[in-house]
């Protein structure tokens, strides 16, 4: 009887010990430490670090009306930081750390690059990128500056040293806030084509809160910013012709023939993508998009980004046979030249 409770005393504590056994490979001992170093340096690899730049590029600081000589990957952490939202998709910002670096890299190597106050690559202004230092987004962003400069830096390092190239050069990296559902033809809003900057279709952008606007004119302020007089029936004008990109090639306003681009310029539109109503004494002009159209769409990349596309993929989408390609050669024509 007495060998018999040793012996069913010896089986329970058997079973209770089965569960334990299988379970602490997974919980503790060399198992677990080794798959949780495993997994800690698996996340180690995923961090990316920005490294210092020995290139600096002299900015004009437009409020302080002095040339600062900024690293070049600070200089895209400012651009992208000022140029595109920071709660973007990570993907559409890497899109734009790229678009920005190229086009910083392409005013350093290009004869014929826009000329900014002496002394100076660019200034700080949409006349080239707008830039933004971190003492001035710290008083933009306020408590949101630690999160959003994490994230701006980390799309900057991860695209650092890369540009975009069209046959061997750094390509002119246009980019614009909201399509009207395409992107423009160069050749349509400027005076010469480019083969990368082409009209594609970007049907993300209806997503946009910049897609639609209405703007409202006297019928004196319509005639004197464009120059015209209006018939004396309810009627305005006629759109002629249309570009490649669905945007006001032309319009004739009681004889008058007028460009999109300069109607849009004029009237001070969100985009040359419009039409127009009169009720009285009172136009309406609706718009489609926002900015010049030309490049790359900023919210067309976002959602491009969360349907799930890389910024690789949103990049060769927008400028077409183009290639990510290192700086460094770029880089060192300017240095020699400097």
């Amino acid at each position: 009887m007495k060998q018999l409770i040793i012996v069913l005393a010896g089986i329970c504590t058997l079973i209770l010990l089965i569960p334990t056994l299988l379970v602490l490979p997974f919980h503790g001992g060399p198992g677990a430490i080794k798959t949780e170093k495993h997994a800690q340096q698996h996340e180690e690899k995923k961090k990316v670090t920005l490294k210092e730049s020995p290139v600096s590029i002299p900015v004009y600081r437009t409020a302080d009306r002095k040339v600062e000589d900024i690293p070049l990957e600070e200089y895209v952490i400012g651009v992208v930081a000022s140029e595109m939202p920071a709660d973007f998709d990570i993907e559409a910002l890497k899109a734009q750390a790229l678009a920005a670096r190229t086009y910083i890299v392409r005013q350093m190597v290009s004869e014929q690059a826009v000329q900014s106050p002496k002394g100076s690559l660019v200034d700080d202004t949409q006349m080239f990128q707008v830039y933004k230092n971190k003492e001035e987004l710290r008083r933009l962003w306020k408590k949101d500056y630690d999160w959003k400069i994490k994230k701006v830096t980390e799309a900057v390092a991860s695209t650092q040293g890369k540009i975009l190239t069209y046959e061997h050069k750094p390509i002119d990296a246009s980019f614009f806030s909201t399509s009207n559902g395409y992107t423009e033809n160069a050749g349509a809003y400027w005076t010469s084509d480019i083969p990368y900057l082409q009209s594609v279709k970007s049907s993300w952008d209806t997503k946009s809160p910049k897609f639609l606007n209405h703007k409202t004119f006297t019928v004196a302020e319509f005639e004197q910013k464009l120059g015209v007089k209006l018939p004396g029936s309810n009627s305005i004008g006629e759109i002629t012709e249309r570009t490649p990109g669905k945007r006001v090639a032309t319009a004739v306003i009681n004889g008058k023939k007028l460009e999109g681009r300069d109607i849009r310029e004029k009237l001070g539109l969100k985009s040359a993508d419009f039409d127009w109503k009169r009720d009285g004494n009172q136009i309406t002009v609706t718009t489609r998009g926002f900015g010049h159209g030309v490049g790359m769409s900023q919210y067309g990349a976002h959602y491009m980004a969360k349907d799930g596309k890389k910024a690789e993929d949103i990049v060769k989408y927008y400028y077409k046979g183009t290639a990510v390609s290192n700086a460094d050669e770029f880089l060192n024509k300017y240095m020699a030249k400097k």
